[in-house]
């Protein structure tokens, strides 16, 4: 009888230690209650509970955990209705605060999230809410972070997924940003011909101060070709006076034969003369040819030579009417 009993007090202690050892997962905190009072926080590993007294009240996880926040309609500042949806990251600190100063931590977590998003965004415009996302999350973090702050929690991060604005907003913002690019196109086109123009001017005036240059320096060039040329002529004109003064009639004669046979010259070799006629006195050429001999004679020193006193009387040949020489130019 006493072994029966023996045994059957063994198998109660083997059952009540059994009841209150208690094995908490790395990552969670249990909390015991006492006839349904907070006591403690059982840790990763292993615990050991007074059956029948203590229990197992709460299985906190203190990892960090993400919360999906569904779609939510919200009305901008400047009465835009845009689709919005995000995402929490957070994470437990205090087992005790989450478990019992909150209820359904979720669910607060959610509502706290989406009501401050539409506060947040509500207070913007359409194109900030487009554009300022960073500063949309830092917003939505300070706020609902210092919200929480009493359930023993932190929130880690709050980010916006994503914003759909309406259709015909859609629409009517990518017609914005045609116009916008075609704007720019126009802006960028005006300012590349305005640059061509400016680049093109600078290049005719360029051209036309080296055109200018080049006439003056060519006027100076003519100037000084025609002082040289002039100075030349007045050296000439001054030899030949000197010539004149001292030679008498023959140097006279010579430069008057010298014109008169380039003159003769000039008709004969014109390309475009056949036959030309023109009256020649005998008499006169026969004088000319006369005085040229006297000038050469001068010159070459055959002064000493008697010289006839009288000219020599006209034959009868002399009297006859003038003849007419035909002078035949080059064939064309």
């Amino acid at each position: 009888m006493a072994a029966i009993v023996f045994g059957v007090f063994a198998l109660l202690v083997v059952v009540f230690i059994g009841a209150g050892v208690t094995v908490v997962r790395q990552g969670y905190q249990y909390t015991i209650e006492r006839f349904g009072r907070f006591t403690a926080v059982a840790r990763p590993g292993f615990t050991f509970i007074v059956p029948f007294v203590d229990r197992i009240g709460r299985k906190v996880n203190m990892m960090e955990q993400v919360l999906d926040i569904p779609g939510q309609e919200i009305i901008t500042r400047d009465n835009a209705m845009v689709s919005v949806d995000g995402v929490v990251f957070f994470q437990v600190l205090d087992a005790a605060k989450a478990a019992y100063e909150v209820s359904e931590l979720y669910v607060a977590i959610m509502q706290l999230t989406t009501t401050n998003l539409r506060t947040v965004m509500g207070s913007m415009d359409l194109d900030e809410t487009l554009s300022k996302r960073d500063e949309i999350n830092a917003r939505l973090l300070s706020v609902v972070d210092h919200a929480t702050n009493a359930w023993g929690i932190k929130i880690t991060r709050v980010e916006v997924k994503d914003i759909r604005p309406p259709a015909d907003i859609v629409n009517a913002m990518g017609r914005q940003m045609k116009a916008e690019r075609e704007k720019r196109a126009q802006i960028l086109e005006a300012e590349g011909s305005r640059a061509s123009e400016i680049l093109r001017a600078e290049g005719q005036k360029q051209s036309q101060i080296l055109e200018a240059e080049g006439r003056r320096e060519a006027a100076f060039r003519d100037a000084e070709g025609r002082e040289r040329e002039a100075e030349a002529e007045a050296r000439a004109t001054e030899t030949v006076s000197t010539a004149i003064g001292t030679g008498g009639t023959q140097a006279i004669n010579y430069f008057v034969a010298q014109k008169y046979v380039e003159a003769i010259g000039k008709f004969a070799t014109s390309p475009n003369a056949k036959t030309i006629l023109f009256p020649v006195e005998a008499t006169q050429l026969m004088g000319t040819l006369g005085g040229i001999g006297e000038l050469t004679r001068e010159i070459m020193g055959d002064r000493d030579r008697p010289r006839p006193e009288a000219p020599l009387k006209p034959r009868a040949s002399d009297n006859a009417a003038p003849s007419v020489p035909r002078v035949t130019g080059p064939e064309s």
